[in-house]
């Protein structure tokens, strides 16, 4: 018995290797986004066109992320493991020697098929080790890479930037991402019986067409506008290859991505928190920049910085909602973190082009405090619902809507920011004119366009997130059902039995 328990205990060591290649995968997500200004002047480069390394790295994600839930199943951790901290490593290294930028943009594709696997292996891995009682813990470390690395992308970037060239970003992590590689090829080791599953290859053609189509679309409509051909063609292409998709899953006796995980309601219920909350939390993602850059002139290493706090909070408050989490529920928890999302995005819907530096940086500390009381604990509670069969597809569908729901809510909310700025421009230009006693000069007359477009602009921010402190109360909303479940795994020879139990 003593033998078994041994075996079965967690190894932190190689769990604790996984943690640090998720965590620099992560990081390379946002590490780039500041990087882009001197990748355009040296690839003398369109911003359209340097975008496409931040929209290449997130659509092979949203391809990637739904088969593997199919790879779990069909290999080892080891090595998937291998594979994707290898891909990472490879297109890592290209990236930081890239002579062009097609070169570039390949190696940022190469980098995020690795990513996309390691996400959900890590936390399939983490349900699989941990008993319930102690995944909320478990979860919460998960959480801290998670929400921390990404995070610290800006303000790391913005700093390189300043004082090196761009490629100094790849090679920082290279080293890392090699280490991390040597030790889980010699310390990472598991078993698993062979599985005779095949990958369906129309799955993921239907897959590919419909997750990349949707990601596309949504996130070419801030750019491009929502009367763009390419933006409603993918989106419309997407949105009938993912039904199909969904309609093929349910048919299939071994489906590449298993859609019956939202017949359990918990699972569903985390999942519709989930994307509200996606969708608010890129909010601040997509506006601050916008709003500290562009309107009040901040440099990119002091933006990243006032989001330095806001990341540092996150990655503390993580583990301890975990071990809340494993004590109380995620019930409280989201309740109250949602409360304080929902106040704090309020009050960034009163911006005014004189609100203090300080200000912002404890609203948006107190805001991402909130968040992290909410993320892990409802992604815990909802894969808790589950039988442990399906462990893989639900981790797989958690990282998948997280790609959708937040390229749709970036999207949304920079097209409510626009279209809002150019209605205020004209009610503060018609006002304008109606003030005015002469005719004034050339250049008080552009001062004055200058300033209305400042204004408007801050005016259309303001809106944006209160939209985005609605989609906050819907959330809020969802909370007040959630129940405490818990996985009950009785072991029966070599098979293992899930019974869904349900708490008082």
């Amino acid at each position: 018995m003593k033998a078994k328990e041994k075996e079965n205990k967690p190894s932190y060591g190689i769990l604790a290797i996984l943690m640090i290649g998720a965590f620099v995968a992560l990081l390379s997500n946002t590490l780039l986004n500041i990087a882009l200004p001197s990748i355009m002047k040296e690839f003398d480069i369109t911003a359209a066109t340097v975008q496409w390394l931040s929209t290449g790295y997130m659509l092979v994600n949203g391809i990637m992320i739904p088969s593997t839930a199919f790879l779990i199943q069909k290999y080892t951790a080891r090595r998937l493991f291998l594979i994707a901290i290898g891909l990472f490593a490879v297109g890592t290294l290209i990236g930081g020697f890239a002579p062009s930028f097609a070169i570039l943009l390949s190696a940022r594709m190469v980098q995020a098929s690795g990513a996309a696997i390691m996400m959900p292996l890590l936390m399939n891995v983490l349900f699989t080790t941990f008993p319930p009682e102690k995944r909320g813990s478990a979860m919460g470390m998960f959480g801290l890479v998670m929400i921390f690395a990404p995070a610290i992308g800006p303000t790391l970037s913005g700093w390189i930037i300043q004082h090196y060239e761009w490629p100094v970003l790849f090679f920082m992590i290279a080293p890392i991402t090699i280490l991390v590689f040597i030790l889980a090829f010699f310390k990472l080791h598991d078993k698993k019986e062979k599985v005779d599953i095949h990958i369906n290859v129309p799955s993921i053609i239907l897959s590919a067409i419909g997750f990349g189509g949707i990601l596309y679309g949504f996130s070419s409509a801030g750019n491009k506008g929502w009367d763009a051909p390419i933006v409603y063609t993918t989106i419309i292409v997407g949105v009938i290859s993912l039904t199909l998709f969904i309609i093929q899953q349910l048919k299939m006796k071994q489906p590449m991505l298993d859609f019956r995980v939202y017949k359990y309601p918990m699972f569903a219920l985390s999942s519709a928190i989930s994307v509200t909350l996606n969708m608010a939390m890129f909010s601040a993602m997509m506006l601050m920049p916008i709003y500290l850059q562009n309107i009040r002139g901040i440099s990119p290493l002091d933006s990243g910085l006032l989001m330095l706090p806001g990341a540092i909070a996150m990655g503390i408050m993580s583990p301890i909602t975990g071990k809340i989490f494993d004590k109380y529920g995620a019930k409280v928890l989201s309740i109250i973190g949602l409360a304080i999302v929902i106040v704090s995005t309020y009050f960034f819907s009163q911006l005014t082009d004189s609100t203090e530096y300080s200000t912002l940086v404890i609203l948006y500390t107190v805001r991402m405090f909130g968040i992290a009381m909410v993320m892990m604990p409802v992604m815990t509670n909802g894969l808790n619902a589950i039988p442990a069969k399906y462990t893989p597809h639900g981790t797989a569908m958690n990282s998948t809507i997280s790609q959708v729901s937040g390229a749709i809510g970036g999207a949304l909310l920079v097209t409510i920011m626009s279209t809002r700025t150019v209605t205020h421009t004209k009610e503060m230009v018609t006002d304008a004119v109606s003030k005015l006693t002469t005719t004034p000069s050339e250049s008080a007359l552009a001062e004055i366009q200058q300033q209305i477009l400042s204004k408007a602009t801050i005016e259309g921010i303001n809106d944006a997130f209160l939209v985005s402190a609605g989609v906050a109360a819907v959330a809020l909303i969802h909370a007040f059902f959630i129940k405490k479940r818990k996985t009950d795994v009785e072991s029966k020879g070599e098979k293992g039995v899930a019974k869904e139990v349900a708490s008082p």
